[in-house]
Formats: C-alpha cells, structure tokens, sequence
C-alpha cells in the first residue's frame, strides 16, 4: 500500500551562493519599479487622478489574469519526476484561488477612484502596457516551471508587494482630496500585498532553488525574472508619462 503523501509546508532556509547572487542581482531592477515616479507620487498622494485612473484601468488585466498564469505553471508540474515540483504544484495551487480573490477586491479599490466593472472588463491597454501579460503568457505557456514562476510569483509579486507598502500610506489624502472613497473594501486589495506579498516572493525563490539543479536552468529563471521586471518598468513608464 503506498504511503500517503502529506503536504508539507515550505520552508524558507539560508541562500546558498548561486542562489544569493540571484537575489542580489534582481534587486536594483526591482528597486525602479518599487520606486518609480508613479508609485512614489501614489504614495504621497501627489499622482494626479489621470495617471492613478490610467494606471488602476491598464494594469487590471496583470490582477486578473495573474491566477492564469500560475494555472499555466501548474500544468508543467511532474510531481516525482523532477526536483522541487511536488512543493510547487502544492504552493501554486494553494495560492491560485487567493489570486483570485484578490482580483475582485482589485475592482473595489478602482472602483474607489470612479472606474466601473465595466470599464476594467472591456479594457485594451496600450501596447507598451501589454506587452508584460504577453510575455507572462508566452513564458507560461512555452517556457520551463523555473521560467514561469521566476518571471510571475518571484519578479512581478516582489516589487508589487513592496510598492503596496507604501502606497498604501498615501490612500487617505485621495479621500480628504475628494476624489476617492476609501473604506476598507476599497483598501482591501492594497493591505492584502503590503502584508501577504511580503512571504510570496521568498517562497517563489525556495521553489527555484528546489527546482534548479544545475547552472542552465539557474540562468534560465534568473533571465525570466530579470524580462519581467523590465516589462514592469515599460509599462510604469508609458502609464507616467502618457496618461491624459
């Protein structure tokens, strides 16, 4: 009788060498989407409701497909087959149905700012804007495990959670503006990925570490992780310096 297979938590343990030099690597790119202009100006509550609109209205369609491209990463999962992917089909589907979640209360805060559901289901972001689902769908659906959780839950929710720190500081000056209505619905979304995010891209990086065995696959992921943040900053980019 084969024994049963108990999930087991993942552990958060020391960086080896390879994988401390990874980090530290992803760290300055990382560091201009967590403080680019717009994210800053957010905070303080200096962004003008053109941009912030813009900004709420062209990223939502990263929010709600995030949940997809985890379910893409979860289809190459081969549990006993290969090193670390038993702990990441666990993980992935343990936190596709909370990205779900979060995507509803993504809507509340920009409905907070005056965007309607219908405006963020029918919206076509501009290319510039795009161009990181396209590249979180083609890792997705054509790259390795590594890739995709490298350029996703590593790259994209580690800046996110940490610009959501201090973003969420600034939410109470839109509303004393008059431009806003900030309740707890409406900052759900923000709290959420200023606390919850915070493990996310820890746990993203053990996952690597289980999955890459050798220096191929390192670089691999380290170069999807590395394309994603770029994404991330055109797009913050274009958001800033073309909202009407």
């Amino acid at each position: 009788m084969r024994a049963a297979n108990y999930k087991k938590a993942l552990e958060i343990t020391a960086h080896s060498p390879w994988a401390q030099q990874f980090w530290d690597e992803l760290v300055p790119l990382k560091d201009q989407v967590v403080h680019h202009p717009l994210f800053t100006e957010m905070g303080s509550g200096a962004l003008s409701l053109p941009r912030f609109r813009s900004a709420l209205l062209n990223f939502y369609p990263l929010v709600e497909n995030f949940p997809k491209y985890m379910g893409l990463n979860l289809a190459k999962t081969r549990p006993g087959r290969q090193p670390g992917h038993e702990e990441a089909k666990n993980w992935l589907i343990g936190n596709i149905k909370i990205e779900q979640r979060h995507a509803y209360w993504y809507q509340d805060w920009a409905m907070g700012f005056g965007l309607t559901l219908h405006d963020l289901e029918f919206v076509d972001p501009p290319a510039a804007m795009d161009a990181v689902n396209h590249y979180l769908w083609s890792i997705g659906r054509q790259a390795s495990l590594e890739e995709g959780i490298a350029a996703t839950n590593l790259a994209i929710e580690w800046a996110t959670g940490e610009w959501s720190q201090s973003v969420v500081k600034g939410m109470k000056a839109y509303e004393e503006q008059g431009v806003a209505t900030i309740n707890r619905h409406s900052m759900a979304w923000l709290r959420a990925h200023a606390s919850y995010d915070d493990d996310h891209p820890h746990e993203a990086m053990e996952l690597i570490k289980l999955i890459c065995v050798d220096d191929d696959s390192r670089q691999r992921a380290h170069m999807a992780a590395f394309k994603g943040l770029e994404y991330y900053v055109h797009a913050l980019d274009y958001c800033y310096e073309n909202a009407d």
